[in-house]
């Protein structure tokens, strides 16, 4: 194994323990009370053997872990070889109000951690990265409330009862409650600590669809631990395109998105997405009109109109019908049918 070597290998992840955090999204952010208000963010950690918990962690905790990696292993240290390039931490905010500036970092969080967990194996096994995403007995104990951030925007909901005749329950896929939920609307499923749920179906990865005392609905995959897991189905992933275009060049990126083909997104939802997904907050998001010219997206209305646009058009399997195209948000040269022309001599990226 090359130590200075930016991005671990294959070989050095199957050789890492299964306890190891290998992902970790924000799920929402809360707020505590102590002499003064703050809020931490709720973020739920994927382990590589497969497990998943909660950790809530401030800001302050963030920047004290990118602090001691920074002195171990950033580039300035001559004194070790083990060296590599660290993601980016958004810096403090000494002015504003405290719940704006915790969702406005989320999407930079989001992406620390994810180029974090894939730098070299010795990082991850570092005991401070180790103990950052570690559930420690504060967070078993912690109740999370809505984890808005995971919740689908597809909620099809069955209407299905274990009081109907031939319900096996013995056989029947089914899971114990770990926290009270309250749904936040008649398609989500409320429930009590202790409740056994019958599964019914696993909405995405984060949300499954279940019923208990003759109500149905649809409720976070974190509140509740699996007695029996409903069998395994084909994957649900779709990939939305999207073509990024830079002034003589474009590439083209799918995108994983664990929604169904039909549903339209929220442009807030979608802008969300691809700043995160292109690391960058500078982009504008557009489509092709039937006439082939680029539209701008700015507004839900405008989502709605490409959303019906592309329905009437032939689409390949799991892939949306609709494209996006992104661009530079002060480039409006590419609204210019000739300039647009030039821009699209492009090769084809990743």
């Amino acid at each position: 194994m090359s130590f200075p070597r930016q991005l671990r290998g294959e070989s050095d992840f199957d050789q890492l323990p299964d306890d190891v955090p290998v992902c970790a999204n924000i799920a929402d952010i809360e707020e505590k009370r102590g002499f003064s208000s703050y809020y931490v963010f709720v973020i739920e950690v994927k382990t590589k053997g497969g497990g998943r918990y909660m950790i809530f962690r401030r800001y302050s905790q963030f920047y004290n872990l990118h602090t001691k990696l920074e002195e171990n292993y950033g580039p300035e240290n001559k004194n070790s070889r083990f060296t590599c390039t660290l993601p980016v931490l958004p810096g403090k905010v000494y002015v504003g109000a405290k719940k704006e500036i915790a969702e406005s970092r989320i999407p930079a969080l989001n992406m620390y951690m994810k180029k974090l967990l894939s730098l070299p194996a010795w990082v991850l096994l570092d005991e401070d990265v180790r103990l950052f995403f570690y559930q420690s007995d504060f967070d078993s104990q912690q109740v999370p409330q809505g984890l808005r951030r995971l919740r689908p925007r597809t909620r099809r909901v069955k209407s299905i009862s274990p009081q109907e005749p031939g319900f096996d329950r013995l056989a029947a896929a089914r899971a114990e409650a770990l926290f009270d939920f309250t749904g936040s609307n008649k398609l989500e499923l409320s429930f009590k600590k202790g409740d056994l749920i019958y599964l019914l179906s696993r909405v995405n990865k984060d949300w499954f669809e279940g019923t208990v005392r003759d109500a149905t609905g649809i409720f976070p995959c974190a509140f509740v631990a699996i007695i029996k897991d409903l069998p395994q189905e084909d994957d649900p992933i779709n990939w939305l395109r999207c073509y990024y275009h830079e002034e003589n060049a474009s590439t083209i990126r799918d995108i994983s998105v664990e929604e169904d083909l039909s549903s339209t997104p929220l442009f807030n939802d979608l802008m969300e997405l691809i700043r995160r997904e292109f690391g960058r907050d500078d982009i504008a998001l557009n489509y092709h009109d039937a006439e082939g010219d680029l539209i701008r997206l700015l507004s839900d209305e405008d989502v709605v109109l490409m959303v019906m646009q592309g329905r009437s058009w032939p689409f390949e399997k799991h892939i949306f019908p609709w494209k996006l195209h992104v661009t530079q948000e002060d480039d409006y040269s590419v609204y210019n049918p000739a300039g647009f022309a030039v821009s699209t001599q492009t090769t084809t990226g990743p």
